[in-house]
């Protein structure tokens, strides 16, 4: 399934870049994460991003794209010093995202961005004080999400853009368990804030 998804993305952009006149270009930079409905608040996960993208103006003032890239997503409890009883709780989750956006050119270095950007998830992991959680500790994720998202992106340069989004995921990412415990306390979904750098390879 997470193959499917993949290829089809790429043969959806492989479509729109010979189609029309395009840019396309890299992605890099990091998120900074939270899961809601666990036990944490703040974003404390900090994880990288990279991708591709290609993009089209469709009107004047509008543009539209689409992004393949792998995003680092989670949570984790923050440490504290002063408190040394509490227990140490970090959530790892990698997905290929493939976000789909529409964006509003506010001046010619500047746009308002916003979208949806459908993921699968290709690896996860949950340590604990005493290292990654035993199988029977272990509560499956599910393999898709999905999060609408807003951001803003302005052109440093005349190649280079950078990007600040903010998305949260609509469907859960994991339901809540029969019982409770001090990391979980609801159905959970990811939070997430990111900036990115947009190297534009043709322009």
């Amino acid at each position: 399934m997470k193959r499917i998804f993949i290829a089809f993305a790429l043969i959806f952009i492989a479509n729109i870049v010979v189609a029309q006149r395009f840019d396309a270009g890299l992605i890099a930079g990091f998120n900074g994460s939270q899961v809601e409905g666990d036990a944490f608040k703040g974003y404390n996960k900090a994880g990288i991003l990279a991708g591709i993208f290609v993009q089209t103006d469709i009107a004047p003032a509008i543009v539209a794209g689409m992004e393949i890239k792998y995003s680092q997503k989670g949570s984790r409890r923050k440490y504290d010093p002063k408190n040394p009883e509490i227990e140490k709780y970090v959530m790892r989750l990698g997905y290929i995202d493939v976000p789909i956006f529409m964006a509003f050119r506010t001046n010619e270095r500047s746009m308002i961005i916003g979208g949806i950007a459908p993921g699968v998830l290709i690896h996860s992991k949950e340590i604990g004080a005493y290292g990654e959680f035993p199988p029977e500790d272990q509560h499956p994720f599910k393999n898709f999400d999905l999060q609408p998202f807003i951001g803003f992106q302005f052109d440093f340069l005349e190649h280079a853009s950078v990007d600040l989004r903010y998305a949260l995921s609509v469907v859960p990412i994991r339901e809540k368990p029969g019982g409770t415990n001090y990391y979980w306390l609801n159905n959970q979904f990811n939070n997430v804030i990111s900036l990115a750098l947009y190297y534009r390879l043709r322009r």
